[in-house]
This record gives structure tokens, C-alpha cells and sequence, in this order.
């Protein structure tokens, strides 16, 4: 791996890693951050429609997909992780389309997927599933 790819890929995951940790905090504690756009917080998840319980299941799953990528070894589990990323982000994505939010609110989201993209191409091969299965 060129010293180039290593250097995208730390950079786009230690920005996905803060970006969902952040958030999976923030979700955990059931807290809205003053002047923050819609989620992850209460009001947030409320104006998208969803049951307050739902903040608890985010912050676990985000928490844990934070740990996985970040962990050597277990190449698999952050196969799952990328994936359940992806999955939660556009999931989120096309929440905010559904209840017609602006494409500020949009961005984050989206910029998270983005990471998760250049995360996952530019990974190094010891992060990589073995394919001879």
C-alpha cells in the first residue's frame, strides 16, 4: 500500500470514527446539542418521526461500529460495520428527504457516507476479508 492510500485511509476514518462516536454519544445520552440541525438528539429524532427508543439503538449500534474499525485484526467484523454504516446513513438520508429537510441537514449524513466510501476503498489488506473461502 502507497504511503498516499495509507494516509487517505487514516484520515477518512479517524474523521468517520469522531463523526459517529460523536454522535453515537450524543444519541446514548438523549441530548440535543444547542443550535445543532435536527438528529441526532431528542427533538431531532421526533421531527423524523421515529420513537425515542430509537436513539439507544443508533448509539449502540454506532459505538460498536466506531470500535470495530478501529481495532486491528477481525477483518470480517468491519466488513459488517462498513456495511451497517452504510445501511444507517442512507437510512438517515432518506429520512430527511421523507419529512422535506433542506440539504444542510443532509450534509452531515452524507458526509459520513462519503468517509465511509474512501474508508473502506483505501483500507489496508490486513483490514481486508481473506476471499479464498
Amino acid at each position: 500500500m502507497s504511503k498516499r492510500n495509507k494516509i487517505i485511509y487514516w484520515i477518512a476514518t479517524v474523521w468517520l470514527c469522531a463523526g459517529m462516536g460523536a454522535t453515537g454519544v450524543q444519541q446514548l445520552m438523549k441530548v440535543q446539542l444547542e443550535g445543532a440541525l435536527s438528529p441526532p438528539g431528542v427533538y431531532g429524532i421526533k421531527e423524523l418521526g421515529y420513537p425515542l427508543y430509537f436513539l439507544t439503538i443508533l448509539g449502540v449500534w454506532k459505538i460498536l461500529s466506531v470500535i470495530a474499525l478501529l481495532v486491528p485484526k477481525f477483518p470480517l467484523v468491519k466488513e459488517w460495520a462498513y456495511a451497517g454504516i452504510v445501511f444507517l446513513l442512507t437510512g438517515a438520508i432518506f429520512s430527511h428527504l421523507a419529512v422535506a429537510h433542506t440539504l444542510a441537514e443532509l450534509f452531515p449524513a452524507g458526509l459520513l457516507l462519503v468517509l465511509t466510501g474512501l474508508s473502506w476503498y483505501f483500507r489496508p489488506i490486513e483490514r481486508k476479508v481473506n476471499e479464498k473461502f
